[in-house]
């Protein structure tokens, strides 16, 4: 028995099946960033993860279904970065710390930025019930504590929705658009200063932009 009382056997199953599906997961959103989800398949998906593809259908039945799960374990990450939200009054600190984590993320995980723009592009054909309910619930919250600032003389009156669109884009063009970014900075990408310097001056620029420096 574990400490919390589950047979060691079962605890260590679960911590196998953890780490399989975690392996599966990072194969499948590089395959469907590479491949958009018509393009990937699930043959591909296990030569990436070095699994057989058996354990692919193992862990995940469809290929859709393993889709669903890539682009909700993207956004979840993002919802995640907006902690900020709950753990400060300071409007300045709560923007900063959302959009230096949104930039983060960009860096640190671009293939699933680019498995959600595929997503989005192609009408959120596979996740518009989870956008229209999880993501919209999440996103109207934002928006009554944004509000709630202004109305408070804490910000400028901006439309709440658009400052929140404008920092999904931008803090996601590092991903979705790096090539782009490596072109511009002479086919080299962004060092660590460089992208240091970026957010910093993201940061900046959307502070400012709504009167909080």
């Amino acid at each position: 028995m574990t400490a919390s009382g589950r047979p060691a056997n079962s605890t260590h199953k679960a911590a196998i099946r953890q780490e399989n599906e975690a392996q599966i997961l990072a194969a499948a959103e590089r395959v469907f960033a590479d491949y958009g989800f018509k393009g990937a398949t699930t043959a591909r998906i296990a030569e990436v993860a070095n699994v057989p593809k058996a354990n692919v259908h193992y862990y995940f039945a469809t290929k859709e279904a393993l889709y669903r799960r890539v682009i909700e374990n993207v956004c979840s990450q993002w919802l995640e970065a907006a902690m900020t939200f709950e753990n400060t009054a300071n409007p300045a600190t709560i923007l900063r710390g959302y959009i230096e984590a949104k930039m983060d993320l960009s860096r640190s995980n671009p293939y699933g930025s680019r498995v959600w723009a595929h997503e989005i592009v192609r009408g959120a054909k596979f996740s518009s019930d989870y956008i229209s309910t999880t993501v919209k619930d999440w996103l109207d919250g934002r928006v009554r504590i944004i509000r709630r600032w202004i109305a408070e003389g804490k910000m400028d009156d901006v439309e709440p929705y658009s400052l929140m669109y404008m920092i999904f884009a931008t803090t996601q063009h590092y991903a979705d658009f790096s090539s782009q970014i490596e072109i511009f900075n002479d086919n080299q990408p962004l060092s660590d200063a460089q992208f240091a310097d970026a957010k910093e001056n993201v940061v900046r620029i959307i502070l400012r932009g709504v009167g909080l420096i």
